[in-house]
């Protein structure tokens, strides 16, 4: 089961004199993994490497660094750690000894690896998007149950009988809250699934 971090962490390193600081958070798109990069990166340092994962997308910078040093050992410690949807910053200050190409790859796949175990984790699940039409009346009880099957409002859209809820739960919460849905709305509220 993959993890994601629950809250952005850091940790620093001091490797034969050079200053290797990580800064990880928690993303789920593209773009907040490049905002992320964007605002933890610092223009005194020598180089600010990256590596990212979303599913199936990844993305990593070796930033100035000789090729495959640092950006591919930050993204094979973070599959390393199984850990999905999350952005990693590594960012140095040259110390004065070199450390050659193993050396960094050493460095910066350690550093990555020492900062997501030192992160909060927490476990990603897998979840399915669907959507309800509530009346006024019944709309505070269903939202207020939602938690209760681990369920995400994602959107929601209000027209002059009531609300059409977009929500996103594991597969396995699917079946009950279409019954409490039935049982609130007495049988006008259905559950809609939208992944197909």
């Amino acid at each position: 089961m993959p993890f994601t971090l629950s809250a952005p962490c850091e940790l620093l390193e001091v490797i034969s004199k050079s200053r290797f600081l990580a800064k990880a958070a928690p993303i789920s798109t593209a773009d907040e993994a490049q905002a992320f990069i964007q605002a933890v990166s610092d223009p005194t340092a020598t180089h600010n490497c990256w590596a990212w994962k979303i599913g199936n997308q990844y993305r990593f910078s070796d930033d100035g660094e000789p090729g495959g040093t640092a950006g591919r050992p930050m993204l094979t410690a973070i599959e390393g750690q199984d850990f999905d949807r999350v952005v990693v910053v590594v960012i140095r200050w040259f110390g004065g000894i070199k450390l050659g190409t193993g050396g960094l790859a050493r460095a910066y796949g350690g550093t990555t690896a020492k900062c997501l175990q030192a992160g909060e984790r927490s476990e990603l699940v897998s979840r399915s998007r669907c959507r309800c039409h509530c009346r006024f009346a019944e709309l505070a009880l269903v939202k207020s149950r939602l938690a209760d099957f681990e369920a995400l409002l994602e959107d929601e859209r209000f027209d002059a009988e009531g609300a059409t809820l977009d929500i996103a739960l594991p597969a396995a919460s699917l079946q009950p809250l279409a019954r409490l849905l039935a049982d609130i709305s007495r049988g006008r509220s259905q559950l809609q699934t939208l992944d197909d």
